[in-house]
């Protein structure tokens, strides 16, 4: 592998689409469809989230974006690497990314929702120094959710 390149991208940009399809086409073969939390491509909110393509010697293969909770908190939201180029340092650099953008716009903390059938997506999420919290907000009553958050150093 080459070059990997990682670009802030409008909501509207094809290969973060492609990607997030992806991600809701895997999602719905582990939970229900009503506990996959997808984008809702025509929120007016949508304006507020940061999305982040990684693109592997141009081609794109990864995605990740967050959205700000409150004064402090932002949620991790979209995060998906195409099974083909995981395992090689691309989640890592798209979090980064995305946690120091967060801090960039004044947050401290990154939240975020995952599942028990996605262990290795816990794992990856422990190594990078996510926590166990109570789930919170729209995850709060959906039973296979589970909510990690991380204190987000100083930029």
């Amino acid at each position: 592998m080459g070059t990997i390149e990682i670009r802030s991208v409008p909501p509207e940009t094809p290969e973060l689409r492609l990607l997030i399809g992806e991600l809701d086409e895997y999602l719905l073969e582990l939970y229900p469809a009503e506990e996959v939390f997808g984008v809702d491509f025509g929120d007016p909110s949508l304006s507020e989230v940061r999305f982040s393509v990684a693109y592997a010697d141009g081609q794109a293969v990864g995605c990740g974006a967050f959205r700000p909770l409150d004064g402090e908190s932002a949620e991790l939201k979209r995060f998906y690497v195409h099974p083909d180029y995981r395992r090689q340092g691309i989640a890592e650099a798209i979090l980064l990314r995305l946690e120091q953008q967060a801090r960039e716009q004044g947050h401290s903390c990154m939240r975020l929702e995952a599942g028990e059938p996605q262990q290795a997506a816990i794992r990856f999420y422990i190594k990078q120094g996510y926590y166990p919290i109570p789930s919170f907000g729209e995850y709060a009553e959906c039973p296979s959710s589970v909510c990690y958050e991380k204190r987000l150093g100083p930029s």
